[in-house]
């Protein structure tokens, strides 16, 4: 009777461990968003001492979350030359379990436009553009890697040089075989409502595969919705992170929320922590959280880009 005993209580410890819930917490995203915008940052341009604090931040997130290194550096840093100056990606990996060489990535920008030489506000916090999407990544990081469920192995990569001409993005995917990415999670300014309110955002080359119906299929029974991007002539689809691996074929999109024709901070001084709306950005977080579930667990294969 005592052995039953002890095995029932080892069975219900199994059961809780199994039902533990991971959760994307509204307290965290505010600490990474804030830290990332803020004036210490003084605006992450590219090159800045601003931005070696912005990647040293994001370094010590990988390493407390206790990612792995990619491919064969010795630490977070992807580090290049651009234009005879050295910039660098951090990038952090969580190996697949049973799929470690198909590859879904989760990616954002952590540089900015830095600083006006003048002014009683002269920094560029970029707090929507793109310390958002950079939050999410992380967040995203520490979801999946508490989750414990990805057959896949999951890269994530903050990117430099956005603003410049996307030079971090494009050394990333000169470097990466596109036959091995199934899918990019490219996300871009989510820290405001989306022209169809909260629990909602839109996604960038939506037609071009049946990553969007992937994500949507995910969140049934919820009240998130995505949607096509309603700004095609905008041409968002190339304009940033994803469309260098999207050009190869990969299903590479990116997430977002930003009104591009009445956004009233984008690329302004005012670019800061206090226009956020971060309860609709952490549910827009544990949307793409919830979304990509069956593409890191290797059940959905997104169909490749339409050339």
């Amino acid at each position: 009777m005592k052995n039953k005993i002890i095995l029932v209580f080892i069975f219900l410890g199994f059961l809780v461990q199994a039902q533990k819930k991971v959760v994307i917490d509204k307290k965290e995203v505010i600490r990474i968003e804030t830290e990332l915008a803020s004036d210490k940052m003084e605006g992450r341009a590219t090159f800045s001492a601003g931005i070696e604090l912005a990647s040293a931040f994001i370094e010590n997130e990988f390493k407390k979350i206790n990612l792995s290194y990619y491919d064969n550096l010795t630490n977070y840093r992807q580090e290049f030359d651009v234009k005879g100056k050295q910039a660098n990606n951090v990038i952090g990996v969580l190996p697949g379990k049973s799929k470690p060489e198909e590859f879904v990535i989760f990616s954002a920008h952590y540089d900015h436009l830095g600083m006006e030489k003048e002014g009683e506000d002269k920094i560029y916090n970029g707090a929507n553009d793109d310390a958002s999407g950079t939050t999410a990544v992380i967040a995203l990081a520490k979801y999946f890697k508490d989750l414990g469920q990805n057959e896949r192995t999951i890269i994530f990569v903050a990117f430099t040089g956005e603003e410049m001409g996307g030079f971090g993005s494009k050394f990333f995917s000169a470097k990466m075989d596109p036959a091995k990415v199934v899918a990019m999670f490219n996300i871009e300014m989510i820290g405001t409502e989306s022209k169809w309110g909260k629990n909602s955002a839109y996604i960038t080359g939506f037609e071009k595969t049946d990553f969007g119906t992937i994500l949507q299929n995910n969140l049934k029974g919820t009240s998130f919705n995505f949607y096509q991007d309603p700004y095609p002539t905008e041409q968002l689809f190339y304009r940033s992170d994803n469309a260098r691996l999207a050009a190869q074929g990969v299903p590479a999109h990116t997430i977002s929320t930003s009104k591009m024709d009445v956004e009233a901070n984008y690329h302004k001084l005012s670019d800061e922590v206090a226009t956020l709306d971060l309860d609709n950005m952490t549910k827009i977080i544990e949307a793409i959280a919830i979304s990509s579930q069956s593409i890191i667990t290797g059940k959905d294969t997104p169909t490749r880009v339409k050339k």
